[in-house]
């Protein structure tokens, strides 16, 4: 026997493959590498926005209660030595406030953030409120007039305690007392009992917050005779001028004043009057004491280097001298049986031992495959086209037995034409690949369909699912009755399949038109010209009980077909699907 060719052998293809393992696996070890010090900087950074974020909340808070820095310097020097990092304030033209050490200078440097409790940065302060709630100002409640609040949440505990539910007093940052529910069953209950602790005031808010009433009015510009009051939680409402209690507003009076500029007129406001209570705006910085910046670096060295591709050529020759040696002995036996196997029995095409060997066993498998194939299909076919006579059966069955359905005449002759067509499948499963053999006679449209639509109304009211015949005329069409219930009944039963609970199923029919139309999930664009292949399905994942075996539409076409007319389908996913069919008027001497 001749050898094979080298470019050809086993041997070669082994050694190319093996050295774009090898390539690989270097290449996916550098990327691992890489991926571990990426991993570290993005480790060290988001430490450092961790650190930064604590930094950003621990002066805000000082600013919100302080009408100045000059208590900042301590502040910043204990928590710069806690961190080991650099702290530095300055103000917006880059003056410094405060440094917790020396360094490199920070003049052109980008500030971690701008500390100001009245403009919050949001990314690192987390929430969606741009003033920060420490910032009281003139709306903090003295603690001698906290008495009646703290009665009023009392109670209101008590309230919602009694009610089933629970809860917990918090004291908020301007003194006032709050009652958050906690437990199952609370959200009515909880609205029913907080209704004047929300809106009670103490004299000491009373006057800031009529002042901030004023402020809004006049951002808002509202009509003369209305202006809006604000509560303690910094909600408006409206009111008659001179008038203290709330009122009712006309839709008109809404429009001139939408919520958004009413919201965005109290922010303002509160501004203007907290701007005297806080610290003024400043630029934080948060660096390396050594490097005067906030950055991590990666730098490989040479030495680094060097053993890098020391090793990874290493690997390389290794690879190439033991993929030989392992080629050669897997050769060996490879082409003893490739003689063994092809005794010139069977043809040989290819060149490589492989390929000699998948030859000689070519036949064999070939075989074994289409009978596979064989008896996988008419298992599918089986399990597929019997299902729906004798789900229909049982339901009828089911139904009388619970003395839901009567078992008179035409529950009968429901049972006897299922009974029908079960024959008439398994007599067209026996003889699949031939023709099918039809009786072509003048049918009714309404009586056939009025036989499918019954005989599908049981398994559309299990699933849910609305099934409606609606006929125009006396319609009268060429074809075998009973495989145009099947037909249709093929249709309807895909239709209530994938029609989800609350749709529902209509079938129509005018001169010798037929649409079943759903509103189901529909199907997508790209999938329309493959529905009526043989054993295709959208979702391969489906089960055989929900999806079904990807038979029953083309069985539809191929009923159509054999009738001499046509099938189509149009969809929209989301909204539904409509198959048409098309079938022949009888010819008049046929009447």
């Amino acid at each position: 026997m001749s050898r094979v060719p080298l470019r050809h052998s086993l041997v070669t293809r082994l050694l190319v493959t093996s050295v774009l393992i090898a390539v690989a696996a270097i290449a996916a070890t550098a990327w691992l590498a890489t991926a571990t010090a990426t991993r570290a900087l993005r480790q060290e950074q988001g430490r450092s926005l961790t650190e930064d974020k604590g930094v950003y909340d621990l002066l805000v808070g000082y600013a919100a209660g302080h009408p100045d820095w000059s208590g900042a310097p301590e502040l910043i020097r204990d928590r710069a030595a806690k961190l080991g990092r650099r702290i530095t304030l300055m103000t917006a033209d880059r003056a410094v406030i405060a440094d917790s050490g020396p360094g490199p200078s920070l003049a052109g440097a980008r500030a971690s953030a701008t500390v100001d409790p009245l403009n919050l940065d949001l990314a690192l302060s987390g929430g969606t409120e741009r003033i920060d709630p420490r910032a009281t100002g003139p709306f903090l409640v003295p603690p001698a007039q906290r008495g009646r609040l703290d009665k009023l949440a009392a109670d209101t505990l008590t309230c919602i305690r009694e009610g089933g539910g629970d809860g917990e007093v918090v004291r908020l940052p301007n003194g006032r007392p709050s009652v958050v529910p906690t437990g199952p069953g609370i959200d009515s209950n909880a609205a029913a009992c907080n209704d004047r602790l929300p809106t009670a005031t103490t004299p000491a808010e009373q006057g800031p917050l009529r002042e901030l009433g004023r402020l809004v009015t006049t951002c808002a510009r509202l009509p003369r005779e209305l202006r809006l009051g604000v509560r303690p939680d910094f909600s408006t409402y409206f009111l008659i001028a001179d008038r203290p209690e709330p009122v009712a507003v006309p839709d008109s009076t809404s429009a001139a004043a939408p919520p958004a500029r009413v919201r965005g007129c109290v922010e303002k406001s509160r501004r203007a009057m907290l701007q005297s209570y806080v610290a003024p705006p400043a630029l934080l910085f948060v660096t390396d004491p050594a490097a005067g910046a906030d950055q991590t670096r990666f730098t490989l060295s040479e030495q680094n280097t060097i053993r890098i591709v020391a090793t990874t050529g290493g690997v390389l020759l290794a690879t190439i001298g033991v993929t030989v040696l392992v080629g050669r002995r897997l050769v060996r036996p490879l082409r003893v049986l490739t003689e063994a196997a092809g005794q010139g029995l069977v043809p040989v095409s290819t060149r490589d031992e492989i390929g000699r060997l998948a030859r000689a066993l070519n036949d064999s498998t070939e075989r074994r495959d289409r009978a596979e194939a064989q008896r996988r299909a008419m298992v599918s076919d089986v399990a597929h086209e019997l299902r729906t006579p004798l789900t229909n059966i049982r339901s009828w069955l089911e139904a009388a037995q619970d003395d839901l359905a009567p078992t008179d005449a035409q529950l009968v002759g429901l049972l006897h034409e299922e009974a029908l067509l079960l024959q008439h499948i398994i007599d067209d499963l026996s003889d699949l690949a031939g023709p099918l053999r039809l009786d072509l006679r003048p049918a009714p449209l309404r009586e056939v369909l009025a036989q499918v639509v019954d005989s599908h109304r049981a398994p559309a009211h299990a699933a849910g699912v609305r099934l409606t015949m609606e006929v125009t005329g006396q319609p009268v069409v060429k074809a075998d009755a009973v495989r145009l219930r099947q037909l249709i009944g093929n249709l309807v039963s895909n239709g209530i399949r994938y029609t989800p609970r609350g749709g529902s199923v209509t079938v129509t029919a005018t001169d010798t038109t037929i649409t079943v139309r759903d509103t189901g999930v529909g199907i997508a664009p790209e999938n329309l010209p493959k529905i009526f292949d043989r054993f295709w399905r959208a979702d391969e994942s489906r089960s055989r009980a929900t999806g079904g075996s990807g038979l029953g539409l083309a069985i539809a076409r191929k009923l159509t077909e054999a009738h001499g007319g046509g099938i189509e389908v149009r969809s929209v996913p989301g909204e539904g699907t409509t198959f048409t069919v098309r079938l022949k008027a009888p010819d008049p001497e046929e009447w």
